[in-house]
């Protein structure tokens, strides 16, 4: 079980900080509010911290498509994957249900909002359906690209959290006014659970950020399968 744990708790993290980051920082005024640069360096600390915290035990995931990507490349078991995917959205509602408490606690100006993602009039930037979904399944893309080529067997793996994280940072700064950046199924599913009460539209737009995030995590996962395009060649 330190496995799953271990994704719970990162998971957890993730959503906490990062959309912790959107919501209470991002929503105020002054010099307590925070913009999008600062939104995305939340997120991609968290995951900076997380890969080092969580990562010798689990390999820090903390997001179904990179798990899924990890097994199509064939570096996990199924039966790893499954449990992974199933600690990934119970961490992901548990940091989203804290989040809710926290800000239930707020006197005024609070709507509701637990850093949701979504698209369409109303939303950020207001970008249509077909450019939210490309941004995901190309931002995925070349998340697990980073992902599964710094955690080859001869990268230095002493950077890969770092690099990861980073990765991260640069695909919020891009994306953050199209899609809120989900790339991540479970962060997008435990703020749209928690969060129905107050925006149902988010819950009923979820499907696209777990349908598009695993299309470009297949893609990557397939390039890093055995006698792939990206697999290093022996010997060199």
């Amino acid at each position: 079980m330190k496995k799953p744990i271990a994704e719970f708790i990162g998971t957890f993290t993730l959503v906490f900080f990062g959309c912790g980051a959107a919501v209470i920082a991002g929503m105020g005024t002054g010099p307590t509010a925070i913009d999008v640069l600062g939104i995305s360096f939340a997120f991609g600390l968290a995951i900076v911290a997380m890969a080092y915290g969580i990562g010798p035990v689990s390999g820090c995931h903390v997001n179904p498509a990179v798990s899924l990507g990890v097994l199509v490349a064939g570096r996990m078991s199924t039966s790893d994957f499954i449990a992974y995917v199933i600690a990934q959205v119970l961490g992901a509602v548990a940091g989203a249900i804290v989040l809710y408490i926290i800000l239930s606690g707020k006197a005024s100006g609070w709507t509701g909002g637990l850093g949701q993602n979504g698209w369409g009039k109303g939303y950020l930037g207001e970008y249509n359906l077909l450019a939210a979904f490309v941004f995901e399944v190309v931002a995925t893309f070349l998340f697990l690209v980073t992902i599964l080529g710094v955690t080859e067997k001869r990268a230095p793996s002493h950077l890969a959290g770092l690099a990861i994280g980073l990765t991260l940072v640069v695909i919020h700064i891009v994306g953050i006014n199209v899609t809120g950046v989900s790339v991540n199924p479970a962060r997008s599913l435990g703020p749209a659970i928690v969060g129905a009460g107050s925006n149902a539209a988010a819950l009923g737009q979820v499907w696209l950020f777990i349908v598009a995030p695993l299309i470009g995590a297949f893609a990557a996962g397939l390039l890093f399968k055995s006698g792939g395009l990206l697999v290093p060649d022996e010997g060199k």
